[in-house]
């Protein structure tokens, strides 16, 4: 999984996921004439605009643009996932991601919210303060709701972003090897990552980094059996004296036998 500016060779790319969602989700909310509204709104030109400026950022799932994200200020204007991938928690990433890059200059966030999204953000702490509408064609009325969330500028004892970690030890019924590595992000108290190797073929982390540097995480893999596996982790870092990170980690699978076991990673 892969979060970044999006290019203008991405245009085409990011057009289409915007446009697709719009015409997939919207009409079973809306009238066709707000769902046109919305497609002329995110227009070619308006997202080449905002591409240019360095608003927009794409998801990529084994490269290729599945989602996308544009804020300008403190205003979150265009999070669209593309439909069969929603309900994975990439929406939720993109903008906890956002909000993070929000944070650094601003103590407050607000967005204009669909009907469809208006659950999702209610979800990730934001507060309606001002119902709208606006006439589109044929006398058609668009409700539409203006959210705010106060944001907490996070900072934490140990940044773990660009930092590499290889497992040291394992408990039998754990699946990472001495051959899996780890690949960790961070911003603000917002953590992901990738890793693979061994008997994982591709897996992903996201969670979060406690004031004290302690991290709560879920990850997903897939392994050599092609089964997807899942979990939550709690992991305690120590750090060495060579000024690399050990992690002492107490995970749970949470299907399959939904075991427990224990594990430890060193940083390289």
């Amino acid at each position: 999984m892969i979060y970044e500016l999006a290019k203008k060779e991405d245009l085409q790319v990011v057009y289409n996921v915007v446009q697709h969602t719009i015409q997939t989700i919207y009409p079973k909310y809306y009238p066709m004439e707000v769902v046109d509204f919305f497609c002329q709104l995110h227009s070619k030109d308006a997202i080449l605009m905002d591409i240019e400026n360095g608003y927009v950022s794409v998801l990529k799932i084994d490269g290729k643009i599945v989602a996308t994200g544009c804020f300008v200020g403190n205003h979150i204007t265009r999070v669209y996932v593309l439909p069969e991938h929603q309900k994975k928690g990439y929406g939720t990433f993109i903008m906890k991601n956002i909000e993070c890059q929000i944070s650094d200059k601003y103590h407050k966030v607000y967005l204009d919210a669909s009907l469809p999204a208006a659950a999702l953000y209610e979800k990730l702490g934001f507060l309606t303060v001002k119902h709208e509408r606006y006439p589109v064609e044929n006398e058609v009325i668009l409700a539409y709701e203006i959210m705010e969330k106060e944001l907490h500028k996070v900072s934490t004892d140990i940044d773990y972003n660009g930092r590499k970690f290889i497992p040291k030890m394992n408990t039998e019924n754990g699946e990472v090897s001495e051959q899996t590595s780890f690949i960790y992000h961070q911003t603000g108290n917002f953590l992901w990552a990738e890793y693979r190797g061994g008997d994982i073929l591709k897996g992903s982390m996201v969670g979060t980094v406690l004031n004290n540097g302690e991290l709560d995480f879920v990850y997903h893999h897939m392994n050599q059996n092609m089964q997807v596996k899942t979990g939550r982790c709690h992991s305690v870092p120590t750090i060495l004296e060579n000024g690399k990170i050990e992690l002492s980690e107490k995970w749970e699978w949470t299907n399959g036998d939904c075991s427990k076991g224990e594990s430890l990673l060193t940083e390289v």
